[in-house]
């Protein structure tokens, strides 16, 4: 073997027989080490390349590993690179004579839902985002393989859900289509039942390598644990601590267990990270090591530079963006490329404010997710409509999105042609007397919003129309948090802010549409623009300088995390996000958001600070009662002296430290 592999990877490489966990930290070289291995199996163990399988997550992954590969051997051909899915569809397609065209697209499949929510009569105002919603937890209840009457929806109530379920599956037989979580159960159910069809395919795939082990599923793991039989040469890599999918079925626990099914199996730590700087290693080990279910591990900086590491919090968004944009300014003098940058945030609504920013400045960037557009929210179609009705339109349309919003129990019927007058609504109600003051209230509603600016009608909108209340019974039904949909109308209101008028508002919403527009059709070269991106999408990614915004409680963790679980992923999200950065890392918190006082994220408390260090003795420092000496630190306990009261307080040394109660005197 070549003397640049690491003690670790040359005895990942040279594994041969038997099942191997690899664990491989953030820039530990995992791709090297697979490509590697499948080469040493070809050319050192004697293996046939056609025996050999190596199985990726997705299909752009695939393709980068064959190619990487084929650089590396010289040209050997044969060797099987595929997604899970490319896989067992493939065993799929030799069984049953299947072909693409048996594959439901994804545009069919929301159409499908779609026309089932139709027929099902239900109300829902943000049909894309519930739809996305239902299709991912129709996949996880295939992916889980749990019996449906045992499963409890997220999105709607339960009785609902399987309504949907149970006719979506009628409408992919009847259409002789299958998903993609179809193709794995069929595949298990196909290998379960044929032991001799099962039998071809382990005598194919003898060698099997998994990248990403981490984001497997149930249903996945049980059909690669019957492929991998009798010789059971299962070489998984991958990292428990960048686990992020859960939403998508990945599964953590499934590696963490690896071990009990394979008690024999060789675990090698990928111990070096060769992308970021001491610190900001360090940092990374600080935070992650606060997570209860996970691997240990010691990862250790490969190069000799520390690396920075910036933390600021600043009084708002406003302010916070600011910054941002003069430290880019600065990197640009320092010959820092653009595409060397990126701005990371938990969830793609946040930079709304950022992007006005950069767009004022000139500074160009690109987005790694379709950034949601917050003009073309459901919410802010419905403060659209009330405006323009308030100024004096009468488009049915408009009064459709919101004549019951809050309910007015006003008919669609009331209205016939595309255009209406409120004598129409009254005449239509003549008998029905109560209805005449639920009118009158509207129309004057609808004159008062038209005298006001943008910023004080969505006020009105929301306050003394009781928009708001109809967002929280709406909320209930779809077993969201109000505050959810609160927020969104809060991130509308405070964009309007700005602008005096009705016309200047959306003259600025027209113009940052299309910007948006602009960018996610832009396919130039990405090396000279900033990078925005979601932390789930920076994952594989890298960059000299990151920056990572909005690092607060509710944001990071988001507000949906509950359960340690919950906590868990949401921390190993940050993990991702703190080690993308190679050289520089910004880590910003803000104190206000929409008139409301935020917390500073516990991330950034547990990245900045081991409570291993606040240990007997040290000195410390406290925001309030300012010097002190830490006189005894007990389990998740600390007795602290201060000189200023002239004695000991107690304090639970987690939440203290890392919500930046206590500080060390030492501390840089």
């Amino acid at each position: 073997m070549e003397n640049e592999f690491t003690v670790a990877q040359k005895s990942a490489i040279t594994h041969k027989n038997g099942p191997a966990l690899i664990l491989a930290g953030p820039g530990s070289g995992k791709t090297l080490v697979i490509t590697e291995r499948t080469k040493y199996l070809i050319e050192e163990c004697a293996v046939s390349p056609g025996n050999v399988l190596v199985i990726t997550f997705t299909r752009a992954a695939a393709l980068e590993m064959k190619e990487r590969f084929l650089k590396l051997s010289g040209g050997i051909k044969g060797v099987n690179f595929g997604t899970f899915h490319a896989i067992y569809f493939k065993i799929l397609r030799y069984a049953y004579n299947y072909n693409s065209e048996n594959i439901i697209a994804e545009d069919v499949k929301y159409q499908y839902i779609k026309e089932i929510i139709s027929n099902l009569n239900l109300e829902i105002d943000d049909e894309d985002e519930f739809c996305s919603g239902i299709i991912n937890e129709i996949s996880n209840v295939k992916g889980d393989m749990i019996q449906l009457e045992y499963y409890y929806s997220k999105n709607c109530p339960d009785d609902v859900f399987n309504k949907i379920y149970m006719s979506y599956d009628e409408k992919l037989r009847m259409a002789n289509k299958i998903d993609f979580d179809d193709m794995l159960i069929m595949c298990y159910e196909l290998l379960k039942q044929r032991q001799d069809i099962l039998k071809i395919w382990q005598n194919k795939y003898k060698y099997i390598l998994v990248d990403e082990f981490q984001d497997i599923n149930r249903i996945q793991y049980e059909i690669l644990k019957m492929l991998a039989l009798p010789e059971n040469n299962l070489f998984i890599v991958g990292d428990d601590d960048q686990s992020i999918y859960r939403f998508r079925g990945a599964r953590p626990e499934i590696m963490l267990s690896f071990s009990k099914d394979y008690p024999k199996c060789r675990q090698i730590l990928l111990d070096k990270n060769f992308r970021s700087g001491k610190r900001i290693v360090d940092a990374s080990k600080k935070l992650i090591k606060n997570n209860i279910k996970r691997f240990e591990k010691n990862i250790n900086a490969f190069n000799e530079y520390n690396g920075d590491i910036e933390y600021i919090e600043f009084d708002n968004p406003h302010s916070e963006n600011k910054h941002i944009v003069d430290e880019i300014i600065k990197y640009r003098k320092d010959n820092i490329p653009y595409g060397n940058i990126a701005i990371l945030f938990r969830t793609n609504r946040q930079p709304i404010f950022l992007v006005d920013k950069l767009m004022e400045y000139n500074i160009p960037f690109y987005m790694k997710d379709n950034i949601n557009n917050i003009y073309e929210h459901w919410i802010a179609k419905n403060i659209y409509s009330y405006i323009n009705l308030a100024l004096g339109g009468r488009q049915r349309s408009d009064l459709y999105q919101i004549m019951n919003r809050p309910k007015r129990y006003i008919s669609r019927n009331a209205v016939r042609d595309r255009k209406f007058d409120f004598s129409e609504l009254y005449e239509f109600y003549i008998d029905k007397e109560y209805m005449y003051d639920i009118l009158a209230k509207f129309e004057y509603d609808l004159k008062m919003i038209g005298k006001m600016n943008p910023y004080a009608a969505i006020s009105y909108i929301r306050q003394v129309v009781g928009y708001d209340d109809y967002l929280r019974e709406y909320a209930d039904y779809r077993r969201m948090k109000a505050e959810e949909l609160l927020e969104i109308a809060d991130e509308i209101m405070e964009a309007s802010k700005a602008f005096k008028t009705f016309r200047e508002w959306n003259e600025h919403i027209i113009e940052y549409s299309n910007e948006l527009k602009k960018q996610a059709k832009q396919d130039d070269d990405k090396k000279e623009k900033i990078c925005l991106s979601t932390m789930h999408s920076s994952k594989g990614l890298e960059y000299d300088v990151v920056f990572i915004i909005d690092a607060n409680e509710g944001i990071t963790p988001h507000e949906k995390s509950v359960l340690d679980e919950d906590i868990e992923e949401e921390r190993r999200m940050f993990y991702v996000a703190v080690t993308r950065a190679r050289h520089r890392l910004h880590v910003f918190s803000i104190k206000e958001r929409f008139n409301k006082q935020l917390e500073v994220s516990r991330f950034v408390g547990e990245m900045l600070y081991d409570l291993d260090e606040f240990k007997d003795g040290v000195n410390v420092i406290h925001n309030r009662y300012g010097n002190g000496t830490i006189r005894k630190a007990a389990g998740n306990k600390l007795i602290i002296y201060f000189e200023s009261l002239k004695k000991e307080l107690v304090f639970d040394r987690k939440f203290a430290v890392t919500n930046r109660i206590i500080k060390r005197q030492d501390e840089i």
